[in-house]
């Protein structure tokens, strides 16, 4: 009795790692203990009947540890991760004014300082930089842990997380760590990241862990509070410091505070209106003259519609550097997703350590070549590269996620199971070397073949990584025709062709039915949901078509197609090929035949997408993607009957307006040069489905529309659920607003237009009555209103057509639906 022990240990930020100074250790309900110092190092001197201790500190939540003796302990703290509440301003002064405000005339002096505060405020800037991502699951459903038939994969579950979020028991299932070194250059403007070593868990070839490692980057994007717009979950916020924040914040000085001999102004900003994409929180301004961000800490409100996206929190703080400027050292990231505000979810962390800061000048080669590059032995760097890289040392729930991935990749089991979640997800499903699929495809139905059946599949690596080879063979029951296709494959860089970058040539024949104008989409359109259509869907071809092409992707994201094409078509159902000679005798064709050389250029800079076994899915940023065509019929070249060139250019992008939502733009051109029957002219892409379509004219009819030249532009606007989360009541339902609107303008010169030139192939007839038309001096215009994140996936659309609504059997109005995933 009477013994006494002493306790020794560390107190660090369960986030960064970094040690936590005047934090208190001592007896549960207290007064007194000791005060960690400045490495967050502590010893106190306890009786040995003690058997709790607690550890507090301003701004974390208090944490209860068990004295031990056995050695120095480390004590994880965790911040007080609170979703910020709208804070409700009363005051009797009368509302909130910027004018005569002194919180608004000291953020004006941050935001008219901001050139030489932010980011690239140096000519030249270089520095080390260590990123970890992780994910973890929360809420796991006890008929998951507790089943017995899932006993062999209880080892995951017994890796858990009780730090990161307090109150919450996590199962960490997903990390990823780069370190890079970065630099910057002001003039000309350029960014290099060359990545030094990168480390992530890898679930096997069911999953595209590069496209998850791009889909977590897209999601957790650098945030820089000095840019006008901060982009986060392919959303994009206002900043509290942007050019026009004043107008959609409200600032309040809190304190004024001295830290390490700084002087410093706590500023509280909130939105006026809680429901728009804006931040609240807390900053640090100093009071040196340069009114720079010292430290901030923000989240959003409750209200705000992030559909997945429940909790959502940024801290990030800044170190004076050379030259007296401040720059980014930590940034920490955290947030919630989960479908329905009470179900299972996703806790994910991003943190960033940023060190050797250094603002000499840099020469011109180091910018050459990728803006992101990675040195070849990145992915396999050793232990001790990591130790020394890493900022604080892997938690042992860090270093047991990369260990239990390995032990379940080898599971027998696990490789099954992933294979049939692949053929629901994808569409495809592994019998050894060769992947049988698209399931999606096997029945469909239209007018023409009646109940369709078809059954495919293509090698993947196990059989060659060089040679690739696809097929199917497809029948109708209605008009009793076995359609048939084949390619085969050689890949140059030693992958699967259906990977970034592609580098391969193909050779492939293919004879099947088709909608009229529909080649381009056949592989799209030929499945079982777009089976379902209305209107006029008797005009289509059999086609026989035989191409070569060569396939070249760079690393840059530029590509380049060159290839050539055969092409014989036949029409059937309703569509017939007519010309009339001048005695008005008819004189029909059953067949016509081009053949053509093309080229095609692709630019899709810092592009990004999700690769599976179906194909890309690509993840939408703010960069274009420009496509430009040429193409050569050459008659004579193989039965071709006709010459002509063909020029097409298709540009889109994806344009924020915060905090208005953002923009997704297509600009669509074309030219044909020669005289030409209207089915090798542009047939305008219509759509009588009932799915809602970007790419195509949602009320024009399936042939409506040809021009031999013509430029069109398709615009729907997101917004994000700007105006629905103002309404109450409304709001609780997380819908979101859409409007879009497409115009066409294009026309036919007098040779390609039967009405001026009588020796042309006729437009064809539907029930004996004109169907198909060449665009006038009218743009051809739709619009659409919509809802979407309807149950978090659909979205329905109100569609209505405000020209050439004289033409027959058209539809002026009408609803479509779609699913429409967007965070």
């Amino acid at each position: 009795m009477g013994q006494t022990v002493t306790i020794t240990g560390t107190v660090v930020d369960s986030l960064t790692h970094q040690p936590v100074a005047n934090a208190t250790v001592g007896l549960a309900r207290e007064r007194g203990g000791v005060a960690t110092d400045e490495q967050g190092k502590f010893h106190i001197t306890i009786k040995n009947t003690v058997s709790k201790l607690v550890v507090s500190a301003v701004g974390y939540r208090p944490v209860n540890i068990t004295p031990s003796s056995e050695g120095p302990l480390v004590v994880y703290l965790p911040k007080s991760f609170i979703l910020l509440k709208d804070v409700v301003i009363k005051s009797k002064r009368g509302k909130y004014r910027n004018k005569n405000n002194p919180a608004v005339e000291l953020i004006r002096k941050v935001i008219a300082n901001k050139a030489q505060n932010g980011p690239g405020a140096d000519d030249y800037t270089a520095y080390q930089e260590y990123e970890k991502v992780r994910l973890l699951l929360d809420k796991v459903p006890k008929l998951l842990v507790d089943n017995f038939l899932l006993k062999k994969y209880h080892f995951l579950f017994d890796n858990k997380d009780s730090v990161i979020v307090p109150g919450k028991t996590l199962i960490p299932v997903y990390i990823q760590e780069v370190y890079s070194d970065n630099y910057y250059r002001k003039h000309p403007k350029d960014n290099k990241k060359v990545v030094v070593g990168q480390k992530s868990v890898d679930f096997g070839e069911y999953i595209d862990m590069k496209g998850i490692s791009m889909a977590v980057n897209r999601l957790y994007e650098d945030v820089n509070l000095y840019d006008n717009s901060v982009s986060a979950f392919t959303m994009q916020f206002l900043s509290p410091i942007a050019d026009l924040a004043p107008t959609f914040y409200m600032y309040f000085i809190r304190d004024t505070i001295v830290d390490n001999g700084e002087k410093l102004v706590e500023l509280y900003f909130t939105p006026r209106n809680p429901e728009d994409l804006l931040f609240r929180g807390t900053m640090f301004i100093t009071l040196d003259g340069n009114y720079a961000i010292r430290r901030v800490e923000m989240g959003v409100s409750k209200n705000i519609n992030l559909n997945y996206v429940r909790e959502f929190s940024i801290k990030q703080d800044f170190e004076k550097g050379p030259g007296e400027r401040y720059h980014l050292a930590n940034s920490d990231m955290i947030c919630l997703f989960s479908a329905f505000p009470k179900s299972p979810g996703v806790v994910g962390e991003r943190i960033v350590n940023i060190k050797g800061v250094r603002t000499a000048p840099l020469p011109d080669s180091l910018f050459r070549g990728l803006s992101v590059d990675t040195v070849g032995l990145a992915d396999r760097q050793t232990d001790s590269f990591w130790i020394g890289g890493r900022s604080q040392a892997l938690s042992q729930t860090e270093a047991r996620t990369y260990s239990n991935t390995d032990s379940l990749v080898k599971m027998r089991s696990y490789r099954r199971l992933m294979d049939y979640v692949t053929a629901f997800t994808a569409g495809y499903k592994s019998a050894g070397k060769i992947d049988v699929g698209p399931i999606g495809s096997f029945y469909t139905f239209n007018p023409i073949e009646g109940q369709r059946l078809r059954l495919g599949g293509r090698t993947n690596t196990k059989l060659s990584t060089r040679w690739f080879g696809e097929s199917y063979v497809a029948y109708g029951s209605k008009d009793d025709r076995w359609k048939y296709y084949g390619s085969v494959s050689y890949a140059f860089n030693n992958k699967s062709i259906y990977t970034y970058p592609q580098h391969y040539v193909q050779a492939s024949y293919l004879y099947d039915a088709r909608t009229l104008g529909q080649e381009s989409a056949f592989a799209v359109a030929n499945n079982f949901f777009t089976s379902f259509s209305h209107g006029d869907n008797s005009k289509w071809l059999y086609s026989r078509i035989v191409r070569l092409s060569y396939i070249h992707e760079f690393n840059s994201h530029f590509s380049f197609t060159l290839g050539g094409k055969y092409w014989q078509q036949q029409p059937t159902g309703s569509l017939l090929y007519i010309y009339k000679d001048f005695a008005d005798r008819a004189d029909t064709v059953s067949q016509l035949t081009t053949s053509e050389l093309s080229a095609s250029i692709r630019w899709a800079p810092h592009e990004q997408f999700f690769q599976n076994k179906a194909g890309r899915a690509n993840i939408i940023n703010h960069y274009p993607i420009i496509t430009l065509q040429y193409s050569r019929g050459i008659k004579g070249l193989f039965g071709g009957g006709y010459n002509y060139n063909a020029l097409h250019l298709n540009v889109y992008k994806r344009c924020y307006i915060a905090p208005l939502g953002f923009s997704d733009i297509t600009f669509d051109a074309g030219y044909l040069g020669g005289t030409l029957p209207f089915p090798l002219l542009t047939i305008h892409p219509g759509n009588t489905s009932y799915f809602y379509s970007q790419r195509a004219y949602n009320l024009m009819n399936i042939g409506e529309f040809v021009s031999d030249h013509y430029a069109g532009i398709n615009i729907d606007h997101f917004f994000n659920g700007f105006f629905f989360n103002k309404i109450p009541g409304l709001k609780r339902l997380r819908l979101r607003e859409v409007i879009g609107g497409k115009i066409l303008y294009g026309g036919l010169r007098d040779e390609n237009n039967p009405a001026s030139n009588p020796s042309q192939m006729k437009f064809p007839l539907t029930k004996g009555v004109l169907s198909t038309y060449s665009l006038t001096s009218r743009p051809y215009i739709e619009g659409s209103v919509g809802i979407y994140n309807i149950f978090t996936i659909f979205r329905l659309d109100l569609v209505k057509r405000f020209t050439y609504l004289e033409h027959p059997n058209i539809s002026g109005l009408g609803l479509r639906i779609s699913s429409n995933f967007q965070f």
